[in-house]
């Protein structure tokens, strides 16, 4: 086995009396695509809810590099490394392209990062390879209004590129996107995975026979099936609970 970059154990969470996650063991290597599947309410969203800190679980073990997370709030838990997308796009729509991405850089956040920043040729160049990587370098100083609900999604990834995340966790990163957007996406992620471990929840099948190099299936917050897309579809249980229908 490679490098382990995130390691999770026994972990469960409920709401209500009612387990979403139940002791599920999970984990993520070094520079992994990770695709979690499965149908609704298997805990998959609830999942990267306890990776990022804003749910805190019952009980169990997440650990990040050398980090327990469980021990940590979300705040700390971006600045250690990890980043999160949520289902729906959430840029700054009045402002431009550039100026998403620039707020974003580390350095900037803050009030008084905001007081002493200063552009200079290094943030430049990240924006420009940023801008280059999500598909944006050519509406750069376009507002984020502008731009389609796809290229929202991008923003937002590029936001995130601009920390620097060793793990960065997508929820449903291509819904509401045209096929063309969809292929793009999974281009941007396969390109941006060199380097970093990115773990991405989706119901688009074909889209993740395209990126994951694993796939983790859940069923009722548990590890119902894990392997490669094909040893995925090809298993029985998977079938039953959630690709048969």
């Amino acid at each position: 086995m490679s490098e382990l970059i995130l390691s999770i154990e026994d972990l469960s969470v409920s709401f209500d009396g009612f387990k979403v996650v139940d002791q599920l063991v999970f984990y993520v290597e070094k520079d992994e695509l990770r695709c979690v599947i499965g149908p609704n309410g298997a805990g998959k969203t609830t999942l990267l809810d306890m990776i990022c800190g804003k749910t805190k679980p019952s009980n169990g073990k997440i650990r990040f590099k050398n980090y327990e997370l469980t021990q940590m709030i979300e705040y700390q838990i971006t600045r250690v490394g990890v980043g999160r997308k949520f289902q729906n796009p959430s840029v700054y729509e009045d402002l431009t392209v550039f100026e998403n991405l620039e707020i974003s850089y580390p350095e900037k956040r803050g009030m008084l990062g905001s007081l002493f920043f200063k552009r200079d040729a290094e943030l430049i160049r990240k924006i420009d390879k940023v801008a280059n990587q999500i598909f944006l370098h050519e509406v750069l100083r376009h507002k984020a209004a502008q731009l389609s609900h796809g290229q929202k999604q991008w923003l937002e990834i590029g936001m995130l590129l601009m920390q620097d995340p060793e793990l960065l966790l997508l929820d449903e990163p291509v819904a509401g996107m045209s096929p063309k957007e969809r292929e793009q996406t999974a281009e941007l992620l396969n390109g941006i995975s060199k380097g970093r471990s990115i773990v991405v929840i989706e119901h688009d099948m074909a889209f993740v026979r395209m990126i994951a190099h694993k796939v983790t299936v859940l069923h009722q917050g548990r590890l119902l099936a894990e392997g490669s897309m094909d040893e995925v579809q090809g298993d029985e249980k998977v079938k039953e609970v959630y690709l048969g229908h």
